[in-house]
């Protein structure tokens, strides 16, 4: 976190990159069992029994994509001297996430948080 408790963008880019992260490496491991499942309940029949092949082999190159991922944000981060990756810890992810939660529920109708950008007729773009 930045001085006074705020969040700069690279917080919220890691953020975002360990969420991401973390949510596509869970959703394949549980595709990977919705597909075990479909595979033994498939009853021998051979449609059910390719469809559920399908889907653990889409779910297992999902989960060596997000692996893969993992190493090129090292990569990058190592060429661009950030550390990206220090984010992926539990306890960082829940800190970042707590300070950005706290932050919106204390701006919520007061005038100290972030102000929206209005075009000239006072709407949103």
């Amino acid at each position: 976190m930045g001085e006074a408790g705020q969040l700069s963008i690279a917080d919220l880019a890691n953020l975002a990159f360990a969420i991401g992260i973390l949510a596509a490496g869970i959703l394949s491991v549980a595709y990977i069992f919705v597909g075990g499942i479909s595979f033994i309940l498939s009853g021998g029949q051979e449609d059910k029994i390719r469809q559920a092949i399908n889907t653990i082999r889409y779910a297992v190159i999902g989960l060596i994509v997000t692996i893969g991922s993992i190493f090129i944000i090292q990569v990058v981060g190592y060429i661009f001297n950030f550390d990206l990756i220090s984010i992926l810890s539990w306890d960082r992810i829940t800190e970042l996430m707590g300070g950005l939660v706290d932050r919106i529920m204390n701006s919520g109708g007061s005038s100290q948080g972030p102000s929206l950008p209005t075009g000239g007729t006072g709407t949103l773009r």
